[in-house]
């Protein structure tokens, strides 16, 4: 390193970025940044470093995602103005949700500052395109049957909440509503026998979760009864969604960042996914892009809600204490089977 540059420490780069030394290990760990190493084997950040990670903080700042940051450093000019212009396109769409619904809390507020009770129809969202919702329905038991309806499906969607928050609840009426849905329970772990079964004697099944393990050990799985029977699930044909309870059950950690990583990179007209997960390793809100959602089940049983993967939105801190450590399990009593339109109870 040339002897005149000015190279920091983590601790010093931090604070003259504004950000945590965290941040700084999360940039390198993403491939986002370099930081050459000292004489004495230490991490430093010279003019070059401090440059980039300031462009990587801004763009966290604006709302990016760590894999939306990848793709405009690695673009050139006219692809950076491209995903800048696309990004201020979803900022502005938010915005004007944003604005109606601090408009409906004015009306409120104006129109019943009087009545003890507000009218139902009241505090409905409105879209703003005037396009019906791809899925309504009413909530099953704790929530007493409040409407809740998804705009647009994304072909990945997060369903989290702490236990006994009602997910699996949601999951399992989702898999009822939605069209040709098929949920694929806990059982898949403890039935791995028949699975396997079953797979030998379907060749043309074996044909399809083949390249699906493939992948998944190029992205650093190990392969188990658990990991061959989710694949399986994912390699049925029929559904047009699937939902998975507790995707990580019996997957260990690089098997679950592997799971996370083939999900991530599905071809378009994949059918799409609804996963319940707690694990970090398998949602990771720092690298959440544009063809995922979360979907949040308050402990406190409010209804499910959307929630945007950028600190300082609504429920973000709520879903981020959610997360727990890789090696944590779901709990497997109760389990519930894959089965087109289950339905069924579970303390999850």
């Amino acid at each position: 390193m040339p002897a005149s540059a000015r190279f920091l420490s983590p601790s010093e780069a931090a604070r003259r970025l504004g950000v945590s030394t965290k941040a700084l290990r999360l940039y390198e760990d993403k491939g986002l940044l370099a930081p050459p190493r000292s004489a004495a084997g230490w991490r430093v950040y010279g003019p070059g470093e401090i440059d980039k990670a300031r462009e990587i903080a801004a763009l966290r700042r604006l709302g990016f995602s760590l894999a939306e940051i990848a793709r405009v450093l690695k673009g050139d000019s006219r692809e950076r103005v491209a995903m800048l212009a696309a990004h201020q396109t979803a900022i502005k769409d938010r915005l004007k949700g944003l604005a109606a619904t601090a408009m409906t809390l004015q009306a409120l507020q104006s129109g019943h500052a009087n009545t003890p009770a507000l009218v139902a129809g009241d505090l409905m969202p409105h879209s703003s395109s005037g396009r019906e919702p791809a899925i309504a329905f009413d909530l099953p038991w704790p929530w007493g049957g409040e409407r809740f309806a998804i705009q647009d499906i994304k072909p990945l969607t997060y369903i989290i909440g702490p236990l006994g928050s009602g997910k699996t609840r949601l999951a399992l009426r989702l898999a009822e509503t939605l069209p040709n849905a098929a949920f694929l329970g806990l059982e898949r772990v403890s039935d791995t026998a028949a699975l396997r079964k079953g797979l030998a004697a379907d060749p043309a099944l074996r044909d399809r979760v083949e390249p699906i393990l493939a992948q998944l050990a190029h992205h650093g799985a190990e392969m188990s009864d658990a990991l061959t029977a989710l694949a399986i699930g994912l390699a049925e044909e029929g559904p047009a969604f699937l939902v998975i309870d507790m995707i990580e059950q019996g997957l260990d950690e690089p098997t679950q960042h592997a799971v996370s990583a083939y999900l991530r990179a599905r071809p378009p007209g994949t059918s799409p996914l609804f996963v319940l997960t707690r694990s970090h390793a398998i949602l990771d809100l720092a690298t959440t892009g544009e063809e995922e959602a979360i979907i949040l089940c308050p402990a406190n049983h409010s209804p499910p809600s959307l929630v945007a993967p950028f600190p300082g939105f609504p429920g973000y801190e709520a879903v981020a204490s959610c997360l727990a450590s890789p090696t944590v399990r779901a709990r497997t009593e109760g389990v519930i089977a894959w089965r087109p339109g289950a339905s069924g109870r579970s303390p999850a």
